[in-house]
């Protein structure tokens, strides 16, 4: 499978921080933030990247390059305007995509996900890795019952930012901007998104106060890149 890592967003809860430098690259542990889901998805197998960008595009570009120091091939998606909210930026880069399904992952989380327990085969439209909700987001966004995730009432988790799709849930879509949950939505609608709960460690990097907090809390980790 290939995997896109989304690294268009503008940050804005970032600021100051995001004014001069992308969201992804802001170091937590010694290393931007996409290096270390580049590394995780090395290791897991996931070595073709596609990398979308929009808000100092180039700089993630420049930076990271062809990818083959990470031991990975990337290739980019620029958009322009300010960027195509997270399904407008998907349908924009499956050209580039050439596998079905596919994994994408959010660039501003930090996790220890194994992404090579994700499945290299679905059944639907959609798979979706759920953690427990956190503190600044208590209510979830989705319910999940014997391995099917939907929309309905009762007990809900959080969408990690990690989530293999098919190709077909595109197939209606027109380009430009638009978010990737109401397709999602449509697809829970007739149990086409299946599901699991991850309980390890996951992290929203949205502010630069829980930046702070994971980069004291990777620096003290023996072997990590700032404890050398």
């Amino acid at each position: 499978m290939k995997a896109m890592i989304l690294a268009a967003g503008r940050g804005e809860r970032m600021r100051p921080l995001s004014d001069t430098v992308p969201k992804p690259l802001l170091e937590a542990g010694g290393k931007p933030l996409i290096v270390h889901l580049i590394e995780r998805l090395v290791h897991a197998g996931l070595t073709e990247l596609i990398i979308n960008h929009s808000h100092l595009g180039e700089k993630i570009s420049a930076y990271l390059g062809d990818g083959d120091r990470f031991g990975a091939s990337i290739v980019y998606s620029h958009e322009t305007g300010g960027g195509l909210e997270t399904g407008g930026g998907i349908l924009k880069a499956l050209p580039l995509i050439d596998s079905d399904p596919f994994v994408v992952v959010n660039g501003d989380i930090w996790t220890d996900f194994p992404f090579d327990r994700l499945p290299s085969r679905i059944e639907g439209s959609a798979h979706l890795v759920l953690i427990d909700n956190p503190a600044h987001h208590p209510k979830g966004d989705f319910s999940l019952r014997d391995g099917r995730v939907s929309d309905e009432d009762g007990p809900r988790l959080t969408f990690s930012g990690i989530g293999v799709y098919a190709r077909a849930l595109f197939a209606h879509c027109h380009p430009g901007k638009f978010p990737l949950a109401p397709l999602l939505r449509e697809a829970m609608k007739h149990h086409r998104v299946s599901g699991e709960h991850y309980t390890g460690r996951w992290e929203d990097v949205g502010t630069p106060l829980r930046l702070e907090a994971l980069d004291r809390e990777l620096r003290k980790e023996p072997g990590s890149p700032a404890g050398r």
